[in-house]
């Protein structure tokens, strides 16, 4: 499991001229599948998401966390994420999960997050999507969870 985590101070998904996610403060997160994931890694994944302190406290150090600051998140699937673009000039996606497999991998994630006391937007899972933000510092993090 993959994620790419922004922190922004807005986001937002737009699929076919229709916003169908939109947060304000918090993190968007680009998450892509492998076949081998399991359950548990969208569990581990959220736990360290929710968790992570990446927001500037009074004396100005990242030292908060999404709840201290009301923030929420805003999970985009984002297969391209598994792509090799190590031979050749087009990129092989084998190793992103098919959907079968993802779709509930995505879905475990998102209401991990939610059980967790976030607030959580999506995006629409295998859409044609256009993601709007504006990363914040910039502060972007990859985080991989491999079983």
């Amino acid at each position: 499991m993959k994620v790419v985590l922004q922190r922004v101070s807005r986001a937002s998904v737009t699929i076919a001229g229709r916003t169908v996610g939109a947060i304000e403060r918090g993190f968007c997160l680009l998450v892509g599948f492998t076949h081998t994931d399991t359950d548990g890694q969208a569990v581990w994944m959220a736990e360290k998401v929710s968790g992570l302190r990446l927001f500037s406290d009074a004396d100005g150090k990242m030292n908060l966390g999404l709840a201290d600051v009301g923030g929420a998140v805003l999970v985009v699937s984002q297969f391209t994420l598994y792509g090799d673009a190590a031979k050749g000039r087009r990129p092989s996606f084998i190793d992103a999960a098919r959907p079968e497999v993802a779709i509930p991998l995505y879905e475990r994630f998102c209401a991990e997050l939610r059980r967790l006391g976030l607030k959580v937007e999506t995006g629409e899972f295998g859409a044609d999507m256009q993601v709007e933000l504006v990363n914040d510092g910039p502060v972007t993090l990859i985080l991989d969870r491999q079983a």
